[in-house]
């Protein structure tokens, strides 16, 4: 690989996209270092491509410099392609167009597009896209194009190969083919002869070998996504459609799939779940073909390792933990399009297992709390594993498959492996229906002995598969780096020869993601691989699989938690290997901004996160780490008075608004800048959507109220963005009466808090300070207990709903005795069932924020958006818009960043009406769509107002 000076690099990158979208900077080309795999490449340069043309110019700037390029999307990828110690491309941010055309039955998308985000926007229609891997709802559509991803259902009927229409291709040349078109063949024949016909001659070839095309069909009755598609050979005759097919399944290494249209499938709603116990893997394995037949749409297989790696998990059937050793099961799956059809599901599962011999159950259900529970049996096992891997170790997932004939012998046989190169601690699973088994390891690549048994692993799981049981050496992660030296084993010689040909054809230079799919070195498996070194113990159970990703707000921005997590682990190697403290110093430095103050803290991480891992728990405690103890004594001080910061905050924002009719908008910014100059603290930016200050709370009568109201902060300090109505406090109160379940605001509620926002910033002293104190008067104002406290922001209700940790062992017992709601479930369960809707908005969008998705209350959101609207949309593209507390005042680019996808959803969608549950979250949505964001309840009231 040619090693190009980096400024001469970085000024012929800047002038294809501009240097504000290229970086050589050592923390970016780190963070970048990583994807879903066990390896680790530098490179030299990161670039985030947003047009067709720039793709092209940057296909000619590799081609000058002799630089090689590499595409990366979401980076889930599991086998090392979207790593490069070249040029990596992003193609994610700038690449998420969905359109939904034929009513649903097919879909045009942009690579940067996540699968699942694409599945919302098709459930209208009742139907997703065919492929249906495990990572849906982090991996993107140019991934599960250059993986040929499938999944659990699909099998290979319905993968990415099989449910492809047309791609729009840029090919290394510059030539841009719209495969689609009615002269595709022709332009490709026209533009580029040499690959068309060339094709065509590789056609002809395989046609001539029977047993060459015979084997080509044979492997692919199977999932196999080992080295390229050869099948695009033996199914199509026009040169354009061979193109076509053979991009899905190339990982990157052919070209670059800038559009693609897709032919969706039926989404079957109607599901009945099982179960199934056995006493062995070998007698798991049996039913599997009878089962198929029956028509079960999913069998996963689990291996009694698998098993017992999730048997403590919440929701876990007790009796996994009474199995004998050896056991196995199998979670099955009946699907319907149509309510009327349970029954005859029910009755095809007792007809296909009802003579079986289970050493329990089986347990079946048709209850969607307890299926999502049975899946999550089988979703949690590699993560389970993953996450307790002794530290430092590495955690890897492979996939083979089998002739479903021969699973049962093969399944033994694997797990003969495992004890022979002594991972005793391995597990299987997998996709039993298609003969596609999963196997995760976590070995050491500490020392070369253990990185040789890896690869002694590696040579005895290739003989297994392709010499005894003529099986798939990878069934849908792609070929990557870690199978490249096996491909010939699978394929022979003449299926090899013929895909290098594919590659130079397309390919001639070998600059694009070069080593990946084919590769001549046999060690290039066990290269670059990557250690895991502890750096916290809130982070260190990472897999780096990057399913967070998509929740993060500063992903578009600075990093994601993977990459945080990432690049902390780089710090430590190079404070292990070293010792350069200038490289540390400089790392550290962009990690501030970078890491820290652009993190929002807000643990939606965590939700996505396979091991629970919530990246904002550490930035927590490094922010707090970094606070000078002038700042921990300020922190106290405020928690001690917050009554008066209170007046504080209202007097300055009375201030603000009078100076910006003296001095501008800007005058009154740029003072606030000073201020923060001078102070060294963050300080908000004054702007001129700066909310007023609040006017007083509304009076109440303690006598009859059925629950104690505790406006926020928020409530108690900004106006609603409609100064001339009510504010949220007087809407809830007057919603509250109106339903016949009033609510009383104690007197002396000025100064109760929730925390957060000194727990946001890692002052932890005075967190605990405040929820005690909060909690004390809580336990009075509800009488012990007694009536339930309403809380009208999200945050703030979440914030003591998970403050336990945080409470003095007597504030502990009070706590637990005490109910705390937010104010949208008081409103969908005590309200609305009381109140007449008597005028509804036309259209209204709804943002959940954060911790109301946290709380599992968006039925709750939209039942009552749903109640006070003709319509209701929850953009499929919502998430954390980035505010959290003040990181929009202090950062506004944060903001800016996380809601521009959504923004344009909500533009697009034209509603008369926007909602959310915090005040500071409507601004940064207010900011974002241009559309006046203002609390749910206040929907609520002017829906019921007579």
């Amino acid at each position: 690989m040619t090693l190009a000076a980096p400024s001469t690099l970085a000024a012929r990158l800047a002038q294809v996209v501009g240097s504000e979208r290229v970086s050589t900077r050592p923390f970016d080309l780190l963070a970048w270092a990583n994807d879903a795999s066990v390896y680790h490449l530098v490179p030299q340069a990161v670039v985030h491509a947003a047009t067709v043309e720039e793709i092209r110019a940057l296909f000619r700037a590799s081609h000058e410099s002799r630089v090689p390029l590499t595409f990366r999307a979401a980076g889930t990828s599991l086998s090392g392609q979207a790593v490069t110690d070249g040029v990596l491309v992003e193609c994610a941010r700038h690449w998420r167009r969905v359109d939904i055309e034929d009513e649903g039955r097919r879909v045009r998308v942009q690579p940067g597009a996540i699968g699942g985000h694409v599945n919302r926007r098709l459930a209208p229609f009742g139907t997703r896209l065919g492929p249906d891997p495990a990572s849906i709802n982090a991996c993107t559509i140019g991934g599960i194009l250059a993986n040929n991803s499938s999944g659990m259902c699909c099998g290979v009927a319905q993968n990415a190969y099989q449910t492809l229409v047309s791609l729009t291709i840029v090919l290394p040349s510059g030539t841009v083919l719209d495969t689609g078109a009615d002269d595709a063949d022709a332009r490709l024949h026209a533009l580029e002869p040499a690959l068309a016909s060339g094709l065509l001659a590789l056609k002809a070839q395989i046609e001539a070998s029977t047993a060459l095309a015979a084997r080509i069909r044979t492997k692919y009755r199977m999932k196999n996504t080992n080295g390229y598609s050869l099948n695009a050979f033996v199914d199509f005759d026009r040169a354009i459609d061979i193109l076509a097919h053979l991009m899905v399944g190339s990982e990157g290494t052919l070209g670059f799939i800038a559009e693609a249209v897709l032919r969706t499938v039926p989404d079957l709603p109607v599901r009945h779940t099982g179960l199934l116990l056995f006493e062995s893997l070998h007698a798991a394995c049996a039913p599997i073909g009878p089962l198929e037949r029956a028509g079960a749409r999913a069998l996963e297989l689990m291996d009694r390792a698998a098993l017992r790696s999730v048997d403590r998990q919440p929701g876990a059937p007790a009796l996994l933990r009474t199995l004998p050793d050896g056991a196995a099961g199998l979670l099955v799956e009946f699907q319907a399009a149509d309510e009327g059809r349970r029954p005859a599901l029910r009755q095809l599962a007792a007809d296909a297992t009802g003579a079986l011999s289970l050493v329990a159950g089986p347990l079946w259900t048709d209850d969607a709390g307890e299926q999502a529970r049975l899946w999550r049996i089988r979703q949690g096992m590699f993560p389970s594993v993953g996450a307790a891997r002794r530290a430092g170790t590495a955690v890897i997932i492979e996939d083979v498959a089998f002739p479903v004939p021969a699973l049962a012998d093969a399944a033994v046989d694997l797990t003969r492996l495992f004890a022979v190169h002594g991972y005793d601690d391995a597990i299987i699973f997998g996709h039993a229906k298609d003969g596609n088994l999963h196997f995760v390891l976590t070995p050491s690549f500490d020392d070369r002995a253990s990185i040789d048994r890896y690869a002694r692993f590696l040579e005895a799981t290739t003989r297994l598969v392709v010499e005894k049981y003529d099986g798939a050496l990878k069934g849908e992660h792609g070929t990557g780096r870690n199978m490249a030296p096996f491909v010939e084993a699978e394929w022979g010689p003449d299926g090899v020869e013929i895909m290098r040909r594919v590659k130079a054809l397309a390919d001639p230079a070998g600059l694009l993601n070069p080593g990946i799919i084919l590769n001549d070195d046999d060690r290039a498996h066990v290269a670059h691989l990557k250690t895991l070194p502890p750096v916290a113990p809130e982070v260190d159970t990472c897999i780096e699989c990057g399913y967070c990703e998509p929740h993060c707000p500063s992903r578009d921005l600075t990093l994601t938690p993977r990459q945080r997590i990432v690049v902390k682990r780089a710090m430590a190697r190079l404070e292990r290997t070293t010792g350069d403290d200038e490289a540390l110093r400089r790392l550290r430095d962009d990690f501030d901004y970078a890491g820290l103050e652009t993190c929002a803290a807000d643990g939606m991480c965590a939700t996505a996160c396979p091991v629970g891992i919530d990246t904002g728990q550490l930035v927590k405690r490094l922010r707090g780490e970094r606070h000078s103890d002038v700042a921990r004594w300020l922190a106290d001080v405020a928690a001690g008075r917050l009554w008066e910061v209170e007046q504080l905050v209202r007097a300055g924002l009375r201030a603000g608004h009078t100076a910006s009719r003296v001095i501008g908008t800007r005058g009154v910014a740029a003072l606030t800048r000073s201020l923060g100059r001078v102070t060294g603290a963050g300080f908000p930016e004054w702007t001129g959507d700066m909310p007023r200050a609040a006017r007083r709370l509304p009076t109440t009568d303690r006598v009859g109220a059925v629950a104690i109201y505790l406006p926020s902060c928020l409530t108690r300090v900004f106006a609603p963005v409609d100064l001339d109505g009510p504010s949220v406090a007087e809407s809830l109160v007057a919603v509250a009466a109106r339903a016949g379940r009033p609510v009383h605001v104690p007197h002396d509620v000025a100064g109760a808090c929730c925390g957060v926002p000194f727990s946001s910033k890692g002052f932890a002293g005075a967190h605990e300070a405040t929820v005690n104190r909060t909690i004390e008067r809580l336990w009075a104002w509800s009488d012990r207990g007694r009536l339930p406290v309403v809380v009208d922001t999200s945050p703030c209700t979440y914030g003591l709903q998970t403050c336990r940790p945080a409470l003095t062992p007597e504030n502990q017992r009070r706590f637990d005795d005490l109910q705390v709601l937010d104010a949208v479930t008081f409103a969908c369960d005590e309200c609305l069932p009381r109140l007449t809707i008597r005028r509804r908005e036309p259209h209204v969008a709804a943002h959940p924020v954060c911790s109301l998705v946290k709380m599992q209350l968006l039925p709750q959101l939209v039942a009552v958006t749903s109640a006070c609207a003709e319509q209701t949309t929850v953009p499929a593209s919502t998430g954390c818009c980035g505010f959290a507390g003040d990181r929009g005042f202090l950062h506004p680019e944060l903001t800016a960043s996380a809601t521009r996808d959504e923004a344009i959803e909500i533009v697009a969608a034209g509603p008369t009406a926007c909602v959310s549950t915090s005040r500071t979250c409507e601004i940064g949505l207010s900011r974002a769509t241009g559309h006046p964001f203002g609390s749910v309840i206040s929907l609520l009231d002017r829906a019921t107002t007579p």
